[in-house]
């Protein structure tokens, strides 16, 4: 599998353009950080294997939609504290947000899309052959 290109920068740029985001994640579908923005690599972690089981949850709620293909565009949780918003980033591949309780949510959501169509082609992660390989 060819490695992906650093976006960690153009996440950086949602972080700087939308007061109170906390952390900025990309994740495989398998919940592998693909890159992160103002969070620390073990918390990137995290949020990316979390992320993958609310996905699988999503997925399934998803395909209960007769008329749907069982996909999932966009998952909002609103906690005491704060927003978390997961918003898929092409084939394989999820944005994940989580901002203080003070955030504009029509602006997150808003920079959100934009990014993802920005560098939508390099968010995608191929499913890997071998996952022996990866080890």
């Amino acid at each position: 599998m060819q490695p992906l290109p650093n976006i960690d920068w153009m996440l950086n740029e949602l972080v700087g353009g939308v007061p109170h985001v906390r952390h900025v994640v990309v994740l495989s579908s398998d919940g592998l950080c693909i890159g992160q923005a103002s969070t620390a690599p073990d918390t990137a972690d995290a949020i990316a294997a979390a992320c993958s089981g609310l996905q699988s949850l999503a997925r399934a709620i998803a395909q209960m939609f007769p008329h749907g293909d069982g996909s999932t565009r966009t998952v909002g949780i609103e906690a005491d504290g704060g927003y978390f918003c997961q918003m898929a980033a092409g084939p394989g591949a999820y944005l994940a947000v989580l901002a203080d309780e003070e955030v504009d949510a029509g602006l997150l959501g808003d920079r959100m899309r934009t990014l993802v169509v920005r560098i939508g082609r390099h968010m995608t992660s191929p499913p890997r052959n071998d996952v022996r390989q990866a080890m």
